[in-house]
């Protein structure tokens, strides 16, 4: 009997040859931990969709970013869920809003995080939609000018980088050119460039109360079975003068974080969501799968496929084993 010359398995013998020759590696630089702000005193409650998940008040997300920043983790991404809501989402450029509290809060306790903010209405208005509304519809430009002042008021309250998520035409430019004009010219907008009109996000909705009263967000969401519209979307937040590019969700779209990695030579993160998170908790508590080790597999093929950063619920169960 003939054996072949050639044996993949040679190298994959030891832990010592398979860590040699390992083509991917996860690093806590690679990771973003989404946090959320609600308001109150002392609050850490649980989400009950998402095991290990809670929102915060913004004094107990100091302790938190401190938390973080201890295990080496560089960034956070901040979600505000204000007290009070309104039809044009007034709360979310609110000078002392529960957003911009919280970003003043996080570099107090950790100067050397970076903070991301989330930009978009969901969180602030009373119908749940993404902008502002003419009956049922999205009115796309006057979204457009609530979303710039939006991530102005982030960015004076200290902002890091902002992320604008609700998918109106032109919001980057929007942003960009208010930014610029204020002073702001230095801060980073990473676009959320192809962001889908996803069924995992249901936990999420539910941390955040940002379920829409009405109808769903496919008007201006991507259609889940497009591909190549997504490339689109990235050049035109591109041109627009987004600095990173974001793909979201992020394991039903590796092919699409696959073809912006070969398409653009900028940072690409992309968002393992909610639904995605909160899948790998449920099996592992059925005992159906090993979830420290289902988590980490599903983030290195995120990485794998070309994320730069990862925005994962499980950012800080990842760091304490890498």
């Amino acid at each position: 009997m003939s054996y072949p010359k050639t044996r993949m398995r040679r190298l994959r013998r030891t832990e010592t040859l398979r860590r040699m020759v390992r083509e991917t590696r996860l690093a806590r630089e690679d990771l973003v931990l989404p946090l959320f702000v609600v308001e109150g005193s002392g609050v850490r409650e649980p989400v009950a969709s998402m095991p290990g998940v809670f929102r915060h008040s913004v004094d107990a997300l100091a302790d938190e970013c401190k938390a973080v920043a201890d295990l080496g983790i560089p960034a956070v991404i901040l979600f505000g869920i204000p007290a009070d809501k309104d039809a044009r989402g007034s709360g979310a450029d609110a000078p002392s809003g529960i957003v911009q509290r919280a970003v003043a809060a996080a570099k107090n306790a950790a100067p050397d995080l970076c903070v991301v903010t989330d930009v978009c209405l969901c969180e602030y208005t009373d119908h749940g939609h993404c902008g502002v509304l003419d009956g049922e519809h999205v009115r796309n430009d006057a979204s457009v000018a609530r979303l710039a002042e939006t991530a102005l008021s982030h960015a004076a309250a200290g902002a890091d980088v902002v992320a604008p998520s609700d998918m109106m035409d032109g919001r980057v430019g929007a942003i960009r050119t208010l930014l610029d004009d204020r002073g702001h010219e230095e801060v980073p907008i990473l676009a959320y460039a192809a962001k889908y009109a996803s069924a995992y996000y249901g936990p999420f909705r539910d941390a955040a109360e940002s379920t829409p009263a009405f109808g769903d967000r496919r008007a201006y969401q991507m259609d889940p079975s497009n591909r190549r519209e997504a490339l689109r979307e990235m050049r035109l937040d591109l041109e627009e003068g987004a600095d990173a590019l974001m793909v979201k969700p992020a394991l039903p779209y590796l092919d699409v974080l696959a073809d912006a990695r070969r398409e653009f030579d900028v940072p690409l993160a992309a968002y393992h969501v909610s639904g995605e998170y909160a899948m790998i908790h449920a099996a592992a508590e059925r005992g159906w799968i090993d979830g420290e080790r289902a988590m980490h597999e599903a983030t290195v093929a995120i990485k794998r496929a070309g994320a730069d950063l990862i925005l994962t619920y499980a950012a800080k169960e990842l760091a304490a084993g890498l």
